[in-house]
């Protein structure tokens, strides 16, 4: 069996359909087009009937989509990926391709905020009613799954406060009561977690950011197991949905190094978050990969790896002129939303929790650790950090 270093780097290797004027390259080369030209009036007359194996008509996805594509079902192990526009947008048509009015959905309590924003917003405007797990679920689900209830919607961890839930005990029950059950995987992405083997039926990944790797593409991913093919492909065909090929390009050139980059983002982090760890100023470091992790566990069970995004909790609520005076003095950490790239970035907030939580109202502060130096970033940190401390010293840590 490849190794996963190995299938990363020959992922998406291109067919003979894809070489032009007699060159062929390593990498895809990258069509644009909304015309696409039949050999003959068979094959119109068969895409007509959708029976067309062949590209189509540009939406239908042009070669370096459907190379990306296959390259993502093999690292996933599905039946069938297609890649749509950003993350959410494939989070938005895995809920909507598997739904439908009258269905009583479950989603995790610390799903990816726009995720949730959906749920509440949008697919309630159309009679599909949410409802909000505790985010470390697991044999409990049983307890919110209703006679109308067609999917579970999981992340894991999920977003800011890092829970993580029960996969199997979650997906065995819902595959007996014939539940479709999705998750969120881009934390961890194909190299850290495999979910079909925890019984998962569809996995989305946010493209956006580990796999792409440079913050430079805005692009999502679905795979679907084989007894979801049918349903998924025809709600794609209906609505028309495809990706940009310069960022499946870019996509698939960011696969060829994602365990390399992986592996210094694990370190890293880990890195970071034991040192924050040591500080008297820190409550609590939300990093599945630490022992003190309260789902510690299951990410030893199910996880063979851990990335680069974790949280902080200060034991103090600061005033908002402190925490501007922290982050402003950050100088290698950008202020930015999203996260995966090779740049180390920070957020702060405090996170929306249906269910009871141990963070609730407090201040969260998210890292992303990109490929700096690792001391250098401590050293930004600690830096930052005098500016809250009532005793500076005790950022010396």
């Amino acid at each position: 069996m490849k190794s996963i270093h190995t299938k990363l780097v020959n992922s998406g290797s291109h067919s003979a359909e894809s070489s032009a004027f007699g060159v062929k390259t390593i990498n895809p080369p990258v069509h644009h087009a909304s015309t696409v030209l039949f050999e003959n009036y068979a094959d119109l007359r068969a895409a007509a009937r959708d029976e067309y194996s062949g590209v189509s008509y540009g939406t239908a996805g042009l070669p370096v989509q459907r190379a990306f594509e296959n390259a993502m079902t093999e690292l996933e192990g599905g039946a069938i990926t297609k890649a749509f526009q950003s993350g959410i947008n494939a989070i938005t048509t895995a809920l909507m391709a598997f739904t439908r009015s009258g269905d009583h959905i479950l989603v995790v309590d610390n799903v990816y905020g726009p995720t949730r924003r959906f749920c509440d917003r949008t697919l309630a405007k159309f009679g599909v009613r949410t409802e909000y797990l505790p985010s470390a679920v697991g044999a409990d689900v049983q307890a919110y799954i209703k006679p109308e209830t067609s999917l579970i919607f999981l992340e894991s961890p999920g977003s800011n406060t890092f829970e993580i839930q029960d996969t199997p005990a979650i997906t065995a029950i819902a595959r007996e009561r014939g539940i479709v059950t999705i998750m969120d995987n881009t934390w961890a992405t194909p190299h850290f977690l495999k979910p079909f083997d925890l019984g998962v039926d569809v996995i989305i990944q946010s493209v956006t950011k580990y796999i792409s790797g440079h913050s430079d593409v805005l692009l999502g991913t679905v795979t679907v197991q084989a007894d979801k093919v049918d349903a998924f492909r025809r709600f794609c065909r209906t609505m028309e949905l495809y990706a940009s090929p310069d960022d499946c390009y870019l996509a698939l050139r960011g696969l060829k190094t994602l365990a390399l980059r992986l592996s210094h983002h694990e370190t890293a982090a880990l890195k970071l978050a034991t040192w924050l760890a040591g500080l008297d100023i820190v409550q609590h470091v939300l990093h599945p990969a630490l022992p003190e992790h309260p789902q510690h566990n299951l990410w030893q069970r199910d996880f063979t790896g851990s990335t680069g995004l974790f949280g902080f909790i200060l034991k103090q609520e600061y005033s908002e002129e402190k925490v501007a005076a922290f982050i402003d003095a950050l100088q290698l950490f950008g202020l930015g939303f999203s996260w995966g790239g090779y740049k180390s970035l920070m957020t702060v907030g405090k996170y929306r929790r249906t269910a009871a939580s141990d963070y609730s109202e407090r201040t969260v502060f998210r890292v992303n650790v990109g490929l700096e130096d690792t001391d250098d970033l401590i050293a930004d940190l600690k830096n930052g950090l005098r500016h809250l401390a009532d005793h500076p010293e005790s950022a010396d840590a």
